[in-house]
């Protein structure tokens, strides 16, 4: 096994239309207005930013993140990670009765030494840390998509 290896996946229920969900989550640079662990996105192009990651744990994870796949149509955006992560990670929406089934994929090598150095004894706080992460990223998207 490698343990700095990790392969993730969440799915949220929203109360919005897929529409609706896709418009915000495709506005990668406003997802600390609305995420709390994304503490910063800096766009360097088109199609390329730095983010910067923070949820439990007191270590910042810092990648670049390059588009891959921007598809309105199909619902689907994909990302290609590099830095302190490096892989892919992809939303793809769904319509579910009157909102949206997001699915959330992603695909990584640590590459962020210190967190290499801790791979085995911190694997279960890292994929605890993803975890409410994600949790905090679907209360945040479904307050910003709730009607005002």
């Amino acid at each position: 096994m490698d343990w700095c290896h990790y392969r993730f996946r969440s799915v949220w229920r929203l109360a919005a239309p897929p529409h609706a969900v896709y418009a915000v989550l495709e506005r990668a640079d406003e997802y600390p207005r609305w995420w709390p662990q994304v503490r910063e996105v800096v766009p360097v192009d088109d199609t390329t930013g730095a983010a910067r990651f923070r949820s439990l744990l007191p270590y910042d994870i810092v990648v670049t993140a390059r588009a891959l796949r921007r598809d309105p149509g199909a619902r689907v955006l994909e990302i290609g990670l590099g830095g302190d992560l490096e892989g892919w990670a992809r939303w793809t929406l769904a319509p579910d009765g009157t909102g949206t089934r997001v699915l959330y994929e992603q695909e990584v090598e640590v590459r962020a030494r210190l967190l290499r150095a801790l791979a085995v004894p911190g694997r279960p706080l890292f994929r605890a840390n993803h975890a409410l992460m994600m949790r905090g990223g679907r209360r945040g998207i479904a307050a910003r998509l709730r009607p005002v």
